[in-house]
């Protein structure tokens, strides 16, 4: 086992570990590898600004979960307000005689930011036929989904007093959107659309990374003179996608720019590396009064981390309340993989039981009752590993809660 775990321990210290720091020029930008579910930077990533029509995502996931359970289909035709043809801003020109497809809104929606065909769906799914109530069909949703720095107001991100995201609300979003609809996703690839031929120069899709960054696929830009331009971004390069959210960019031109550096950063300065495979034994842990004095740790699944392609180095240990009262079942998670990485969050992966470890009989109670006696209860950390000592447990005490959390 230490020939074991000295191997992958270089695995992981031969890495050169270090990631360039990034300076972002936005007000605030969140950038997360949804791959690993590692945050790589933030900067004002809970604070509440204005979202512009970057908000507009919002109301596309009600309409992707409308279509999905039947209340539309894509062929719905619904028709067009004057409060919805009352909008200006980006628009897909719509009038109160028109009775677009659903499938055209959306797509409206998407390439071309049409502030119009957003209230169109926005009055379709409302349970009063308004935009307001709609809006309180999104903040029930946000708060479902989780996203606590956000607030509607209407359903495209017009100026409004109370209509605020986060930049980490906006990413969360993001990725709620990759990974529950991926029927509806690949819309948000889509450089071009000419709805009716109406307006020939109205068919372009403003994201800027789209034929500019390799794998970029989504998603949606906004701009307004107070919140600035903004951009809610995704790429994949290899097996990684990359999420990530910027505004108060001061020109298109200055997002163009900075969504580039950031993808480009996101890629090169970090690296998947495979490190084990499921069942690799990291450490063993002491068992108090079982049939065997210890039980090995072993990874549930594959190990896979996200590591700076630059630097000095990956601290690994082990973390766990310890001895552990038998009886234990195989698989059973008792441990901690404790993670730690110049410039990253720490990661903190679960061990499990490599085998069942029955409560002992006289003879084992008896054998773990002298090792206690002659302080011999203590876990001796393996192979750079830092394994928290097991203490015994103590008279009156439930054995399992015995211990300290060391890492």
């Amino acid at each position: 086992m230490t020939r074991l775990l000295a191997a992958i321990l270089f695995c992981l210290l031969a890495l050169p570990l270090r990631a360039q720091q990034f300076e972002t020029a936005a007000t605030a930008a969140w950038v997360y590898d949804q791959t690993t579910g590692t945050v790589l930077l933030e900067k004002n990533a809970h604070v509440p600004l204005p979202p512009a029509s970057m908000s507009k995502l919002m109301t596309l996931y009600m309409a992707f979960e409308a279509v999905r359970n039947g209340h539309l289909t894509l062929d719905t035709r619904l028709p067009v307000s004057e409060h919805a043809m009352s909008y200006g801003g980006s628009s897909m020109f719509l009038n109160t005689l028109d009775r677009p497809r659903v499938e055209d809104l959306l797509r409206g929606i998407v390439v071309l930011s049409g502030n119009d065909a957003t209230v169109v769906i926005a009055e379709a799914l409302s349970p009063d036929g308004t935009e307001a109530g709609f809006a309180t069909l999104m903040n029930a949703k946000a708060r479902e989904l989780g996203l606590n720095d956000s607030h509607f107001v209407n359903s495209n991100g017009w100026p409004a007093e109370g209509q605020v995201m986060s930049m980490h609300d906006l990413g969360r979003l993001a990725e709620h959107l990759i990974e529950d609809f991926p029927e509806f996703y690949p819309l948000f690839a889509e450089e071009e659309f000419a709805f009716d031929e109406r307006v020939p120069a109205n068919r372009h899709n403003r994201n800027p990374i789209l034929g500019l960054v390799p794998g970029a696929d989504g998603l949606k830009t906004g701009h307004t003179s107070e919140a600035g331009y903004g951009l809610v971004g995704s790429a994949v390069q290899g097996n990684r996608r990359v999420i990530f959210v910027i505004t108060g960019l001061p020109s298109e031109q200055a997002r163009r720019t900075e969504a580039e550096r950031i993808v480009n950063w996101a890629f090169r300065q970090f690296a998947l590396r495979e490190v084990a495979k499921a069942g690799t034994r990291l450490a063993e842990a002491e068992v108090w009064m079982g049939a065997q004095p210890t039980v090995g740790l072993v990874l549930p699944k594959d190990l896979a981390i996200l590591v700076p392609t630059l630097g000095n180095g990956v601290e690994a240990s082990v973390a766990y309340q310890g001895p552990i009262a038998a009886p234990i079942a195989q698989g059973q998670e008792i441990a901690q993989l404790v993670l730690r990485r110049e410039g990253l969050p720490d990661m903190r992966l679960p061990l499990v039981a490599e085998t069942a470890v029955p409560a002992g009989g006289f003879g084992p109670r008896l054998q773990t009752a002298l090792g206690v006696l002659m302080g011999k209860a203590g876990l001796a950390p393996l192979s750079g590993l830092a394994i928290p000592p097991a203490a015994a447990p103590q008279t009156g005490t439930d054995p399992a809660a015995a211990g300290g959390d060391g890492a």
